[in-house]
């Protein structure tokens, strides 16, 4: 009989997600998983403790990390230093670094809500209304507001981004295992973000999310695209999710949702089955 291998799977069950119930959908997936692998479950401050003890750590819907900042890098800096396999791997350029990457996908000339950090680079942002200013550190909408242009010059930059709001027809979110498209939803509402509905991509938009799982170049791991549609039918990225991106996958019917596990289930034996990285 071959060995199993062990995993351990970091989830909050007990995080309070607003629109969002992350102890369903972490349930579902551990309770599906385990058909191939032995799992268990863990909060992620227990992690750093007990993953020595199995053969890949898999991060789910652990909620924001900068609400135990201190224990999320101490996480990082044993699994690097004991070799640990992370799944994503926490090689990601997107979310798990911050949001740094707003500004050089910014500067690169990506399809981007315009993003800046210095108040001498205001100028570069369109005319608004409105501008949103969020932490650079900032997840779940933590410490988002939003403040009028004259306003600009008297916030405290260093910790902080600044964006136009944009005035968009919806959101639309792209869910990728490794670099394989599985499903999108979006939501028709801009005002109840987590009001989803199934959403069918043309090719233009396939091709766009495409654009940043590129940049990312993470082998192996769940992804989410998150962007906007503009009144002029334009598409701007939102946010590029890839360190827990929470799934919806009860929004999806049982046929894309059965898909979408057995992809999970198979990327993480080839990323197992993968040399380690050095």
């Amino acid at each position: 009989m071959p060995v199993r291998s062990r995993i351990l799977y970091v989830t909050d069950l007990a995080y309070q997600a607003r629109g969002r119930r992350y102890c369903d959908e972490d349930i579902l997936l551990s309770s599906r998983l385990r058909n191939d692998f032995d799992l268990a479950l863990c909060h992620p401050l227990d992690a750093a403790a007990m993953m020595d003890d199995f053969d890949a750590v898999v991060v789910r819907n652990s909620g924001p990390v900068l609400h135990y900042q201190k224990e999320y890098d101490a996480f990082r800096d044993r699994a690097a230093a004991r070799g640990t396999r992370i799944y994503n791997p926490l090689t990601g350029r997107a979310d798990m670094a911050g949001k740094q990457y707003l500004l050089d996908l910014t500067a690169a000339g990506y399809p981007v809500i315009p993003t800046v950090e210095r108040p001498e680079d205001l100028g570069l942002l369109p005319e608004s209304d409105q501008y949103a200013v969020k932490p650079k550190a900032g997840a779940d909408s933590i410490g988002l507001d939003f403040v009028s242009r004259d306003a600009l010059h008297d916030l405290t930059y260093g910790d902080v981004l600044v964006q136009p709001r944009i005035d968009f027809r919806y959101e639309v979110s792209f869910y990728y295992v490794d670099d394989s498209f599985q499903y999108a939803l979006n939501a028709p509402d801009p005002d109840r973000r987590w009001a989803l509905a199934s959403y069918r991509p043309t090719e233009s938009d396939l091709a766009f999310a495409r654009r940043f799982i590129d940049w990312n170049t993470l082998a192996h791991g769940i992804q989410r695209v998150d962007a906007c549609r503009t009144p002029d039918g334009e598409l701007l990225l939102v946010e590029l999710e890839d360190l827990n991106p929470y799934l919806s996958l009860d929004h999806v019917d049982d046929s894309t949702r059965d898909a979408f596990v057995a992809d999970m289930t198979a990327s993480l034996h080839q990323f197992l089955e993968a040399a380690p990285v050095s």
